[in-house]
């Protein structure tokens, strides 16, 4: 008869250590590391805020970063200011820091939502009022302002 050895299961990842594995891959906001690490309730999440609040003291997490890298992101991928600070506040960021990182975008929110209609729709003007209204709900649906669509749309049925 042989004998089995038990193998020990691999230790629980603490707290600490999910919440680094997470930021290791991309920024998170407080929030999302919080929503993150409270779903996996296999741990005792008492101590969640002390290491949350440890790791934004270390700079290992920061919202103001989180909603740079967000918004320039978004910005890339052809979305607007509106958009995008509903976004970021979905994901808990402070509005103060919201309204930083668009600023610091130094966006031409114009040129980015004419770019964004060209690529989608290419820069035949549209065919009618309907056509019209169909690409106009495309750029608010992307964030952009009403003033910001009509100045878009204005522009690509003028050629």
């Amino acid at each position: 008869m042989s004998e089995r050895k038990h193998q020990k299961s691999p230790p629980q990842k603490t707290l600490r250590h999910r919440a680094m594995d997470a930021l290791a891959r991309r920024e998170h906001s407080r929030q999302e590391l919080r929503d993150k690490l409270s779903r996996r309730a296999d741990d005792d999440i008492s101590h969640l805020e002390t290491v949350l609040d440890e790791l934004g003291a270390q700079g290992l997490q920061s919202d103001a970063r989180f909603a740079e890298a967000y918004a320039r992101s978004r910005v890339r991928r052809g979305y607007g200011p509106v958009r995008i600070r509903f976004d970021l506040q979905a994901r808990g960021v402070d509005k103060g820091l919201i309204e930083s990182a668009l600023d610091e975008l130094d966006a031409d929110w114009f040129e980015l939502a004419f770019y964004a209609l060209c690529k989608r729709f290419g820069t035949v003007p549209p065919d009618g009022f309907k056509d019209k209204a169909r690409r106009g709900r495309f750029l608010q649906q992307r964030g952009f302002s009403g003033d910001t669509v009509s100045a878009a749309l204005d522009r690509l049925e003028q050629g």
